[in-house]
């Protein structure tokens, strides 16, 4: 008889290396042509890739050292002088991303001032052009030739950190600066990259704190605030557009070699440069081939140059492949994603701050209505979309409230909220969503609040919460909506309030930790859509947590209260294991995530003495990864 091998044939590609998830993530920085100087601050690179660049100004010799005048031309091998600047300074700006013929320099410093000059490259020559409209040193620029620029950040006067820190952000149009949408933070030395309608500002200093990790990201007319970096900085270099770009170098505050790269959502390490250094704005290209020059080392100016190379050609990662790694390690392997080596990073803030509140959906498009904003807020109507980088309002509920159903009930498109406390008590009240305005509909049986609910507008159940006053009055209630009126279903064994709903489902969820009169704020039971039953218990006993995500048999919580935690957790069906902690501690705090893979957690109650409540919003990402495939 065949065997199944001789029947479906059987294939393991063998590769010399891991495969990577992108030409991004298999990059690196290799040495060019070094300059014939050593400098630091403002050899401004301009080129569309890695081998023609222009890099000018800046700060040599030393001590004593002197503000340059000096330009010098890449060919992607070595750098040969052309003609000067016609004024040296330092702790100017440029265009990054524009072609070694035609690039804009601009603001800088003699010490201790800040200048409004701006000069035009030619290819051959610079000249003088308009002036800023402000006088700026330590500034940043973006922009693709001379006749297209964006300046943004820096300090004016300029004053060694001492100066009042710029938001100001000019445009030029070819003969002009003109004034346009001020930075939400104003800061110095930020890295600069992108188009003059798309542009961004990576990092910089606010003095104190001396490095952000600020990010912000220019749309023709404003500035919004979006992922922030890794590792906070100043005085790094950037390149890219605004949905592929990179940061390196810069101080943190000691030089560092660090490179992330911006995928248009977050910020992601990749190959670190040979060189430490920093004080050099000398990026330029892409995020494929990408350029750095001059610039400080720990211990002296440099006149090195690398070189970021992106192939076209590599082995790409796919989730489920098996592959035989035939060097270096000889050994079988699986790319897969493993929910314990997730971390959270920093999303978009919602416009209003709220805890207790009703929240659905999945990482890059989530929702959340009503909740409490602590005085003179109070109950919130209010309701927030999210689409994984930014918060925007919806129409409001009809009633406000808060402690109403802890978990998502639906999609942002299509959803249904229930329960919670609407003055001047406790209420039933069901409103279904349908992506426009709210319309109510049947309302539960059990009137109560700080209950929990999985499922979807039209298939949802609800459980646990609180119908009254004192330990009496926590519930075990369950029941299930089907799109027009609720139904009894049978009860959980234990009652209690400030309970998490884990679940895609009205058929299969955990009602997770709570508190009540008797049960242990550990207590997870597990709802299979015909009974509830006791599991294991999470290691940190909490109540009202959020970012909850996941299934049944896969999912995920984090932070809550008892006292407040950043704690994380993880269920894999059996047990609970503690992974990557949220950055803040916090009571009832909104979030959902389809998986465990990719959670958002947003708003909640940081401190009793803040009862106002937050408006930071965590993600949970898991990376796809190559893993030794052993056999016990």
């Amino acid at each position: 008889m065949a065997n199944y091998k001789e029947k479906k044939g059987f294939h393991v590609q063998s590769l010399s290396g891991d495969p990577v998830a992108s030409s991004i993530a298999a990059a690196s920085w290799a040495s060019g042509g070094a300059m014939n100087r050593g400098n630091n601050i403002s050899a401004v690179g301009a080129g569309a890739s890695n081998t023609a660049a222009i890099a000018a100004g800046g700060k040599t010799g030393g001590p004593p050292y002197a503000e340059s005048n000096k330009t010098e031309k890449y060919n992607g091998t070595s750098w040969t002088e052309v003609n000067t600047l016609t004024a040296a300074r330092e702790n100017a700006a440029g265009t990054p991303n524009s072609p070694d013929s035609s690039m804009l320099y601009f603001g800088g410093t003699p010490p201790g001032t800040g200048v409004d000059l701006t000069e035009s490259w030619n290819g051959t020559s610079w000249s003088e052009v308009s002036e800023l409209t402000t006088p700026k040193g330590s500034t940043s620029g973006a922009g693709v030739s001379n006749t297209s620029a964006l300046n943004f950040a820096g300090e004016s006067p300029e004053g060694g950190g001492s100066g009042p820190h710029s938001a100001r952000t000019e445009k030029w149009n070819g003969s002009s600066w003109t004034e346009t949408g001020d930075l939400n933070t104003g800061r110095r030395e930020a890295a600069g990259t992108g188009t003059q309608t798309a542009a961004l500002c990576i990092g910089g200093s606010e003095d104190p704190p001396p490095t952000i990790n600020k990010v912000e990201e220019f749309n023709g007319t404003g500035w919004t605030e979006i992922a922030e970096l890794n590792t906070a900085r100043n005085e790094a270099a950037s390149s890219g557009i605004v949905t592929s770009a990179l940061a390196y170098g810069g101080r943190v505050p000691s030089k560092t070699a660090v490179t992330e790269h911006y995928d248009g959502t977050s910020w992601t390490e990749v190959a670190d440069l040979s060189t430490a250094r920093s004080d050099t704005s000398a990026g330029g290209g892409t995020s494929t081939s990408t350029i750095m020059a001059g610039g400080e080392t720990s211990t002296a100016y440099t006149s090195a140059t690398e070189e970021w190379t992106a192939p076209s050609d590599f082995s790409k990662m796919n989730l489920g492949q098996v592959y035989f790694n035939s060097s270096p390690t000889n050994a079988f392997k699986l790319t897969q994603l493993k929910t314990p080596t997730g971390t959270w990073s920093s999303g978009g803030s919602m416009n209003t701050q709220g805890y207790a509140l009703f929240s659905l959906g999945t990482q890059t498009a989530a929702m959340r209505a009503g909740g409490y904003g602590g005085p003179p807020v109070g109950y919130q109507a209010n309701a927030e979309t999210y689409n994984g980088s930014t918060w925007s309002a919806v129409a409001a509920l009809p009633v406000a409230r808060n402690n109403e159903a802890g978990a998502g009930s639906g999609t942002t498109t299509a959803a249904l909220v229930y329960g919670g406390t609407a003055p001047p008590g406790r209420t039933g009240i069901t409103e279904e969503w349908n992506s426009s305005s709210w319309t109510e509909s049947g309302d539960l049986n059990t009137v109560r609040n700080q209950l929990a609910g999985v499922g979807t507008q039209t298939a949802t159940l609800a459980f646990g919460g609180q119908s009254g006053p004192g330990p009496s009055g926590y519930s075990n209630s369950s029941e299930s909506y089907n799109g027009t009126g609720w139904t009894a279903t049978p009860s959980m064994n234990s009652a209690r309030g400030g309970i998490v709903g884990i679940g895609q489902t009205s058929t299969a969820a955990l009602g997770a930790t709570g508190y009540g009169p008797g049960p242990s704020p550990a207590l997870v039971e597990q709802w299979d859509g015909t009974s509830w039953a006791e599991v294991a218990e999470v290691n940190t006993a909490r109540d009202n947590p959020g970012g909850r995500g996941g299934t049944s048999t896969n999912g995920i919580i984090a932070a809550g209260s008892g006292p407040r935690t950043v704690n994380c957790e993880l269920w894999n069906g059996t047990s609970w294991t503690e992974i990557a902690n949220v950055a803040t501690a916090r009571y009832g705090p909104g979030g959902q995530g389809a998986s465990s893979n990719a959670v958002v957690l947003f708003g909640g109650n940081s401190a009793a003495s803040d009862p106002a409540g937050v408006t930071a919003t965590e993600e949970f990402s898991v990376p796809t990864a190559n893993y030794t495939i052993t056999v016990s």
